[in-house]
């Protein structure tokens, strides 16, 4: 009797222990990168990713989450901003 409660909810136990392992934070340089490569590998040419927090109110297009959920990224079609904005990029990663 003791077995049919104590395996279950071993495998319960190990279960829940291993999904934190797949939840592992991936860096937002990681998932910019790959996101980048599916938009030029579709022959897109100009078009600018920025990491913003999560908090961030934006009308742009979100490709993705990073840092956990605490940051996205936010697709812009078109040419980069400027310098500015790469500079806010990198402060925000």
């Amino acid at each position: 009797m003791k077995n049919r409660v104590l395996l279950p909810s071993l495998a319960v136990c190990l279960m829940l222990c291993s999904a934190s392992g797949w939840a592992a934070v991936t860096s937002c340089e990681t998932i910019k990168d790959k996101v980048a490569a599916k938009l030029d590998g579709k022959g897109v040419s100009s078009y600018t990713l920025r990491v913003v927090s999560k908090d961030t109110e934006t009308k742009l297009r979100v490709v993705g989450t990073c840092d956990g959920g605490r940051k996205k990224i936010t697709y812009r079609r078109g040419k980069s901003a400027g310098a500015k904005d790469d500079t806010a990029e990198k402060s925000e990663e």
